[in-house]
């Protein structure tokens, strides 16, 4: 008898461990998200490097609070080989306990992305900085580096990039106009014509451009850029990095001028680059935008909205907003929308949209899965 029970007792033992390993492969978007320590994921606005057969996520560590701090204390790191199950890598990045510095605590760091430099053998990290006690009017670039991928990453500098240079694809005609910006008050159609036709960027020419949400791509043609949104958050320039990715090289492009796009998420699909973006509503999430180009630097054109689901869905984006593509590296032209459900009163539980990307009509289209096995993703054909 203690026989058969010994036997019953393992094969019931084994049908859990089958049921926890299956709900393992599974995601759940918008629920807490355990790391191997049993604690929500708290990398937020992030993005995902691969190396050497690891996925490393990194994203904004922020304190777990109750009131309007909106501060951080850092960039979170997790380790995992299958996109699923999650351990804590610590922090990369750490604010500097110094008065002198510009990351010092109570500073604003956001949407960090890390890229591996081959040539130089150097994790490189880009983030958008805001300064203690300025709020947002700071629009600053971060950056750091490490040997290691986990860190600890070493702060370099901060800067509004592009400084003195114009974009490669600006008209000559728009160099010199001078526009009265107190006159556009009120007169929304006109502010967006100055701002196509440059009002913020001839403003910020000589002391550099505003980089707010940003992400890092390397595109087909060898090169990596820093993309970010600039121009009061109402036009994206997308920057050519130097080669050791640690500078701007001045070129750089103004993609979609005039027309608020924050949150950039780009990848590359059927010989095409296509990027999820969103309008800048702050915390509030609004409906995504999907836009396509035959190269990096444009033209980029604007299709619409990818989300298929219901009417209040498809305007809030599943109460998301992008911040990454991924590309998994076991799954050949498949893809995974990455993007955040804001808290704002506690931003550290904000939760984490994960979901396919599927295609209709050769396009990428997202839609909602309460939960969805990432071992059946399907690719693009």
């Amino acid at each position: 008898m203690r026989k058969i029970f010994l036997i019953l007792t393992l094969a019931v033992a084994g049908l859990f461990c089958n049921s926890q390993d299956l709900n393992n492969r599974l995601i759940t978007p918008g629920e807490i998200w355990p790391d191997t320590d049993g604690n929500h994921i708290n990398a937020h606005g992030g993005g995902i490097l691969f190396h050497k057969g690891t996925y490393y996520w990194f994203g904004e560590a922020r304190l777990l609070r109750t009131d309007k701090d909106r501060t951080n204390y850092g960039v979170g790191c997790y380790s995992s080989k299958d996109l699923v199950n999650w351990n804590n890598e610590g922090l990369a990045l750490r604010v500097i306990d110094d008065t002198l510095s510009l990351l010092q605590p109570g500073c604003v760091i956001e949407r960090p992305k890390v890229i591996y430099n081959r040539k130089t053998r150097k994790f490189v990290m880009w983030f958008h900085h805001e300064l203690k006690g300025q709020g947002y009017r700071a629009a600053l670039t971060g950056v750091a580096s490490s040997d290691d991928i986990t860190g600890p990453y070493k702060y370099l500098r901060s800067l509004r990039p592009n400084a003195g240079v114009w974009p490669v694809n600006f008209p000559e005609e728009f160099k010199n106009i001078s526009v009265d910006e107190a006159a556009l008050k009120g007169k929304p159609e006109d502010r967006v014509k100055a701002v196509k036709e440059g009002l913020y960027l001839r403003r910020d020419f000589e002391g550099g451009q505003m980089a707010r949400d940003m992400t890092l791509f390397i595109g087909r043609d060898g090169k990596a850029y820093h993309i970010h949104s600039a121009e009061e958050n109402m036009t994206l320039h997308f920057s050519e990095l130097t080669d050791d990715y640690l500078d701007f090289t001045g070129r750089y492009y103004r993609v979609l001028p005039g027309e608020s796009n924050e949150a950039p998420a780009l990848f590359f699909a059927r010989d095409r680059y296509y990027m999820f973006s969103s309008g800048t509503t702050g915390w509030r999430p609004n409906p995504a935008r999907l836009s396509v180009a035959e190269k990096i630097t444009g033209d980029w054109k604007t299709i619409g909205n990818p989300c298929r689901g219901t009417d209040e869905e498809n305007r809030i984006t599943f109460g998301s907003q992008s911040t990454f593509v991924i590309s998994p590296r076991n799954k050949k032209n498949v893809y995974i929308f990455m993007g955040d459900r804001w808290t704002p009163q506690n931003l550290a539980d904000s939760r984490h949209i994960w979901l396919p990307v599927e295609w209709e009509d050769a396009m990428p289209v997202i839609r909602w899965h309460e939960e969805w096995d990432i071992d059946k993703l399907k690719k693009v054909e």
